[in-house]
């Protein structure tokens, strides 16, 4: 489905969605999780919201993938109003770290960069052990910008048992349109040896194997993004694959004016994921 967002829809939204509530008090925990896979200890961020204080309740979690360059707390730095956004929709939000430009894989040529297995082995199965979480697919989504677009879809559909919704914002959906960029090739490498894993490696190609998925998908892109193109191609695939989806085209470029704007609806999508999903203990 392309929905395309009339501008003064995009202003009362946001208006509703950021508008300042000094009475709201999340919480944000920076923790430490070490890692078993590559021998370290790798920071992340925990939102919890208001309503974390009741004792017998617990929440969904939205996992928020930073991109190329980023690190655990770019988007709460970024993006402060995030603790409104989990206060108001009553979920957990969590901001892994996945390592400068590891683009969340884990690299067939480098042992030392294995940001897939951290995610979904190491961080995952930390946050349900040290946070009331509801500890099942239909309570957890994943999501990101940019590199953290192609990973929050990477990730997402190779661990469906994990996630029951994934999405993007900006993502480098398909990795080849950023060939000599990004430091693509240091984790996969270059095109000629390693052709097969351009295609192994990248959301674009990789979902051919997922057509039965039953995964809550959503992904947007601005008009004026260098990904605009292999975003809309994605969309164009998913179509002839039948695979259900919401894709979203509004105005804007690569930057944190466009995704300060686009995350509040991801959020909600996936918060509907989950109330059509869970009966949240109150």
């Amino acid at each position: 489905m392309t929905r395309r967002i009339p501008i003064c829809f995009l202003f009362l939204f946001c208006a509703a969605v950021f508008s300042p509530n000094t009475t709201r008090s999340a919480v944000v925990d920076t923790v430490t999780i070490y890692s078993a896979s590559m021998k370290k200890e790798i920071k992340c961020v925990v939102i919890k919201p208001a309503s974390y204080k009741k004792k017998k309740k617990h929440f969904p979690v939205v996992y928020l993938l930073h991109g190329y360059g980023g690190w655990y707390s770019n988007w709460l730095l970024k993006v402060p109003r995030l603790k409104d956004e989990a206060d108001r929709l009553g979920l957990m939000i969590v901001c892994p770290d996945g390592g400068y430009s590891s683009w969340y894989f884990d690299s067939p040529l480098d042992s030392a960069m294995r940001y897939e297995t951290h995610i979904v082995s190491e961080v995952v199965p930390y946050i349900d052990a040290h946070y009331r979480t509801i500890a099942a697919a239909g309570a957890r989504a994943i999501t990101g910008l940019s590199m953290g677009g192609h990973g929050g879809m990477f990730l997402g559909l190779r661990h469906r048992e994990l996630f029951g919704a994934c999405g993007s914002m900006s993502g480098g959906v398909d990795i080849n349109a950023s060939r000599t960029k990004y430091d693509i090739a240091k984790r996969i490498g270059d095109t000629v040896a390693y052709t097969q894993n351009w295609k192994d490696y990248s959301v674009y190609f990789m979902v051919d194997k997922y057509s039965d998925t039953r995964q809550k998908i959503i992904f947007d892109c601005g008009a004026e993004d260098f990904y605009y193109v292999p975003n809309h191609l994605f969309h164009e695939k998913l179509l002839k694959l039948g695979i259900p989806h919401d894709y979203i085209e509004r105005p804007g470029k690569h930057d944190w004016a466009y995704w300060t704007n686009a995350v509040p609806y991801q959020l909600h999508f996936f918060h509907e994921f989950f109330s059509q999903n869970l009966t949240l203990n109150k």
